[in-house]
């Protein structure tokens, strides 16, 4: 039985992916640290629903806690570790940048240095689309150059890059880092455009729509990012493999970086549109200037992705915010209305 240790295994991704591995016949350890960032009834619900797999178990601490930590993964003794924790968001990085150094810089080295004593066979490490930025050139390419980072949390995120080339360099350890691009589905963040959109209009209440519409975005279906991730694995850097066209595999280090996404880019319009499709009811759209730290578009060149794994993210939006709604409807009034969780931020 394949082993791994996955971090943020109580968040949305890596929620998915515990579950997908899980159902793969691997065993599975997770850790997260249960930050209230969101509505923490939704995460205890994530690894409740984890937490019934005999092949499942979790330590609940903070990426932080070297001690802790480094603990942890030795127990595990992972073949693969997949890094997905961290202090996510755009907007509130402008807010609280500290947090953001704590868990995505800090924490990400606690793990790192931690990965040297158990020498896995592959580390794999959660990146986003915003490391390109100011970027103009679309679609956005492993290869092209990232340098114009528009938020904190993306520079933290370009920073974790460059940290994981080094280490890999350094330490002959195969690392891939994914850039992940707007990724959606049920047991979504609270925080993220569908889940409060779907809930705004189901409420009939007004929603709030930036750049007045004009926006794009490569949406990503949570269920192809985690097949993607699972594919990927096996694609270890580094083993003397030939660099295929396009591919940003390091002439000096087992590194590599990937997108994953759809190769598709979506006008924010008509992704409201989608969700009232579903949901049955119209939005009354409230127009907004861009925010900062925001980017007008997103959009993925998936073509390495799908030469080192024969596969590409294909869900449509149509389909996949159906399944969101779906979701919501069904689960979260139970998890909204649990008793005893005064402490959830909502």
């Amino acid at each position: 039985m394949r082993r791994a240790f996955i971090t943020g295994t109580a968040g949305f991704i890596g929620f998915h992916l515990a579950k997908l591995l899980i159902d793969k016949g691997w065993q599975v350890h997770g850790y997260d640290g249960m930050t209230e960032y969101y509505d923490i009834r939704i995460k205890k619900r994530r690894h409740a629903i984890l937490r019934a797999h005999d092949s499942f178990q979790a330590t609940e601490a903070m990426l932080e806690d070297a001690v802790t930590l480094d603990q942890a993964i030795s127990h595990a003794s992972p073949d693969v570790i997949v890094h997905l924790a961290a202090q996510a968001g755009v907007r509130y990085s402008i807010d609280n940048p500290r947090a953001y150094v704590e868990a995505n810089i800090v924490g990400t080295f606690n793990l790192m240095e931690a990965a040297l004593r158990t020498r896995p066979q592959h580390l794999l490490m959660a990146s986003t689309s915003s490391v390109y930025g100011a970027n103009t050139e679309m679609p956005y390419a492993e290869t092209q150059k990232a340098d114009t980072q528009m938020s904190f949390y993306a520079a933290t995120k370009k920073a974790n890059e460059a940290m994981g080339h080094a280490w890999a360099h350094i330490h002959d350890l195969p690392i891939t880092m994914f850039r992940f691009f707007t990724v959606y589905g049920p047991w979504g963040r609270p925080d993220m455009a569908l889940f409060k959109f779907t809930k705004a209009i189901l409420a009939e209440q007004p929603i709030d729509v930036y750049n007045h519409g004009q926006m794009w975005r490569d949406f990503t279906y949570v269920d192809d990012l985690v097949r993607a991730i699972l594919l990927l694995i096996d694609a270890v850097p580094g083993g003397g493999e030939t660099a295929v066209t396009g591919d940003s595999l390091s002439p000096v280090a087992p590194f590599r970086t990937v997108n994953i996404g759809n190769s598709d880019k979506v006008r924010l319009e008509d992704f409201i549109d989608a969700i009232e499709q579903a949901t049955g009811q119209t939005a009354t759209r409230n127009y907004l200037d861009m925010q900062p730290g925001d980017v007008p578009a997103t959009w993925a060149d998936a073509s390495l992705l799908r030469a080192l794994t024969g596969y590409t993210p294909k869900t449509d939006i149509q389909e996949g915010v159906a399944r969101f709604v779906e979701w919501y409807r069904n689960e979260w009034p139970a998890i909204d209305t649990t008793p005893g969780l005064d402490e959830a931020q909502s």
